[in-house]
């Protein structure tokens, strides 16, 4: 924090430097303007005009151009125009170069007051604060999970209404088992952030593990809402997926869990559901390959995935693979996505409905779509150079139970 006030002085000292500067060129500006003054030739200049244009309307009287009557008005003419002249050459008293110099440090303690005032309004000192308590427990030799929650407990009651702090708590409580805690810092989180899909989707799954793995009338009003927004919403999905399980509709668990791992970024999550899609095949009775088959809804794409040899062992085992379809003009959303690790292949998936990320954008909507492989050690969703890529133009999207369609994995994104 102190960097951060030295930073903020720092700062501030070029705007003092710009508010000082004019009372330091005061007195030499004064100079030259008392100088100027002093040696303005304009009255003298206007007169004479005057005094030429006098004569010239005498004579021109006494020539018997104009008469009397003309003359006097023109007379007036000119005396009226040399008063609005001298006028507005009329100066104010110069004031001393000193004058007005106490306003410049009232308004510099005004601009320091206003940077700070500001500051406390829109920065981010809070962040600063919690960051600093998190590196300073990291770096505790005796550093504990009971001492970062204690001390994030601490930033929780200082600053009540920074969503980070809560973000921080929520899964250190969940994690320890603190489930009442955790549902307090979410809920708190929820008022701070909104009714975000992905914050609802939390209360839901900590809702329905704390009564007992049943789904109240409480969790499937969040599950409702959640859905509403956000269909293919991987929490809630993987969630329902549980329940299914539970109660025995395996079919529905893999399905479930399927659309679940296709729009998950924690690959820990998606290698547990991936388990749980085998217990329930298991369950079921029929091999791997034939769960995906049983549980495909409507046309779709069978795809075989396989890892040219070339490329073996470029990336880590435990790299992400991505299985898109998408439509072949590129003007939608993903229709349909898989999720695997580079240790599974060769495999077989089923791209249908069920992958689909959006309701807008199904796989069944197209009679073709253009299949992209990827495989991503950091397991993001944007491709980065080094990725490993395969492709296919124009699959067919139809009957899944026939011989799929191959796509290797060929070459390196530049």
């Amino acid at each position: 924090m102190t960097l951060l006030w030295i930073a903020l002085a720092v700062l501030l000292l070029p705007a003092l430097w710009l508010l000082v500067a004019p009372l330091r060129r005061a007195a030499a500006v004064s100079a030259a303007q008392r100088d100027y003054e002093a040696n303005d030739r304009t009255t003298d200049q206007n007169l004479a005009i005057y005094r030429r244009r006098l004569a010239s309307l005498e004579a021109a009287r006494e020539r018997g151009d104009i008469d009397a009557e003309r003359f006097e008005e023109d007379r007036l003419e000119l005396e009226r125009s040399l008063l609005e002249d001298t006028e507005h050459l009329e100066r104010a008293p110069l004031k001393p170069a000193a004058s007005g110099k106490l306003a410049v440090p009232v308004v510099m303690v005004a601009v320091v007051l206003a940077s700070l005032a500001w500051y406390l309004q829109e920065g981010a000192e809070g962040d600063l604060t919690l960051y600093t308590v998190q590196q300073q427990v990291m770096n505790d030799p005796e550093a504990s999970l009971p001492m970062l929650v204690e001390r994030l407990e601490g930033q929780a009651a200082r600053q009540p209404d920074n969503p980070n702090v809560w973000r921080a708590l929520f899964p250190l409580y969940r994690d320890s088992g603190r489930i009442a805690e955790a549902t307090r810092a979410l809920e708190r989180l929820i008022e701070l952030e909104g009714r975000q899909p992905w914050l609802l989707a939390e209360l839901a799954q900590i809702r329905y593990f704390a009564a007992g793995r049943e789904m109240t009338d409480e969790v499937q009003t969040l599950v409702d809402e959640v859905l509403a927004i956000d269909p293919a919403q991987p929490t809630v999905l993987g969630m329902l997926g549980i329940d299914a399980f539970e109660n025995g509709d395996f079919e529905t668990a893999i399905d479930r869990w399927r659309r679940a791992i296709a729009g998950m970024d924690d690959p820990d999550t998606a290698d547990a559901l991936r388990q749980g899609i085998r217990v329930a095949q298991q369950r079921l009775g029929i091999a791997p390959d034939e769960a995906e088959q049983a549980v495909a809804e409507g046309p779709g794409i069978a795809v075989r995935v396989r890892l040219a040899e070339e490329l073996a062992g470029r990336l880590d085992d435990g790299a992400t693979v991505f299985v898109v379809a998408r439509d072949l003009e590129g003007e939608l959303p993903p229709l349909a996505v898989a999720r695997a690790r580079l240790d599974e292949l060769p495999l077989t998936v089923v791209l249908d409905d069920s992958r689909s990320m959006s309701p807008q954008a199904r796989l069944s909507q197209v009679d073709e779509a253009r299949l992209m492989v990827r495989v991503s050690e950091s397991g993001q969703a944007t491709p980065q150079p080094g990725d490993l890529l395969g492709t296919l133009e124009g699959a067919t999207v139809g009957d899944t139970e026939g011989e799929p369609v191959e796509v290797v994995i060929d070459r390196v994104v530049e």
